[in-house]
């Protein structure tokens, strides 16, 4: 198995995806042994991945245009808004990865493992792979719910990763992912509410 730094082809970006989803516990493993970069994995593999979800719920959302009611209340939806507010919800997914991986690194001392930087940067890639394929049927009514299946399946992959990367006690393991979970999410709601900013809804338009 080889590694996705800069320069890879899709198909292997496919192989690596493949190989981790079903295949977790040996991938950690090749990905614990690899150089890498976080340049060249924002490149390789951030960038591209982190597309999927934000491109495919734009494109669902865009079935979406005009007005339409949601409990009595009918709502305007715009094509700038649609597109302004997956821009903004992409550039903050590729900032969450940065973000986390400082998280986890940070506190990779405090559970008996070894700091670096890569390495976290790494497991929060690789981990939320799960979540932004999933996040392909965001493209349809009602997707969301198989992509948070996704996202739940990414947090198995980061517990399954998080003692091969940081080197910590095993013991500790449950612990400090309850922890970066926890920062996880508070980071995630922030974000959430900054892309909420950019629009996407012209709002309320009539209530029956």
């Amino acid at each position: 198995m080889s590694s996705v730094e800069p320069g890879s082809t899709g198909a292997s970006i496919v192989a690596r995806a493949k190989e981790l989803l079903l295949r977790p516990v040996p991938t950690w493993d090749v990905i614990q042994a690899e150089d890498a970069s976080i340049e060249g994995l924002y490149r390789s593999w951030v960038i591209p991945l982190a597309a999927i979800p934000a491109v495919c719920g734009a494109i669902g959302r865009l079935g979406w245009i005009g007005r339409f009611e949601f409990f009595g209340i009918r709502f305007h939806l715009g094509l700038f808004g649609v597109l302004t507010r997956a821009v903004a919800a992409y550039a903050l997914s590729l900032a969450f990865v940065f973000v986390l991986a400082v998280i986890v690194d940070e506190l990779a001392l405090r559970f008996g493992g070894e700091r670096s930087r890569t390495q976290a940067f790494k497991l929060v890639a690789y981990s939320s792979s799960a979540g932004w394929i999933a996040g392909v049927f965001e493209i349809l009514p009602g997707g969301g719910f198989l992509t948070l299946l996704g996202a739940l399946y990414g947090v198995y992959l980061f517990y399954l990763g998080l003692p091969k990367l940081m080197r910590n006690d095993p013991e500790q393991t449950t612990t400090y992912l309850g922890f970066t979970v926890l920062a996880g999410l508070g980071i995630g709601v922030l974000f959430a509410i900054l892309s909420s900013c950019f629009g996407g809804w012209d709002g309320p338009v009539s209530i029956y």
